[in-house]
């Protein structure tokens, strides 16, 4: 890559970080009611798991992990209902600099929308597994993005990361697709030229190129690729 390139990459690097929420006041100690000292509130129950197996990890080449997860726009969507589809699963940070590059110019900017109306048998889901209060995150951010970008399919919201975290994701964007089977057949980068400089100097449509393998019934040639891009902001 250029020098110049290399500038760019790292300060979208140092823009992925995105800004922290400022840290919220120390709440004043208050006085206990009469009779007693104040009792503290019992911890709220954890969330139920969005995953039908909350230990599965995703494996290329073994069923992927079911999932039920909420979209932005307040519905849900159910990973095994899509069963006798290509299910494209894209990781997803509208305020990540290079998920930006990848759709406003780059090879995410009609790729859906194009791949799903040659193809009615592909169903592509965007899934944002950031946390409260970090980058990206929130319905409305969301909504906001795919209204800019013209998508027409669910951004789903992994709000805990249970879903990432199982199928591995670390990036945005991170590239993931599950045949008709329902078998994970690959994950990695949508190509090898982030913010739309080939490494090597000529691009290779990783994504693309697995996704026409899957769809002609042919085996993916390279199942388990590098992903580039942010880091997944997760709770932890």
């Amino acid at each position: 890559m250029t020098p110049r390139t290399l500038l760019a990459l790292a300060l979208a690097l140092t823009a992925c970080d995105g800004a922290k929420p400022p840290q919220a006041a120390e709440t004043p100690n208050k006085t206990p009611p009469a009779g007693g000292e104040a009792k503290t509130p019992p911890p709220p129950e954890s969330a139920p798991s969005p995953l039908a197996d909350p230990s599965a990890v995703a494996a290329i080449g073994k069923p992927a992990p079911d999932f039920t997860l909420a979209t932005a726009d307040g519905k849900t969507v159910k990973l095994s209902d899509l069963r006798g589809k290509t299910v494209v699963l894209e990781w997803f940070n509208p305020e990540c600099p290079f998920v930006k590059a990848a759709h406003d110019a780059g090879p995410l900017k009609e790729l859906a929308a194009k791949t799903t109306a040659a193809s009615p048998t592909v169903a592509w889901l965007a899934i944002n597994s950031g946390a409260p209060g970090k980058q990206g995150h929130g319905a409305e951010v969301n909504l906001a993005a795919a209204k800019t970008w013209s998508l027409a399919h669910p951004i789903l919201l992994d709000e805990t990361g249970a879903v990432g975290h199982a199928y591995g994701a670390t990036n945005t964007p991170h590239m993931y697709i599950v045949d008709a089977e329902g078998a994970l057949v690959y994950r990695g980068g949508l190509d090898n030229a982030p913010m739309g400089e080939p490494d090597g100097g000529t691009r290779v449509a990783l994504f693309e190129d697995a996704l026409a393998a899957v769809l002609a019934g042919k085996p993916v040639a390279t199942a388990d690729t590098r992903a580039w891009g942010c880091t997944v902001k997760y709770a932890k």
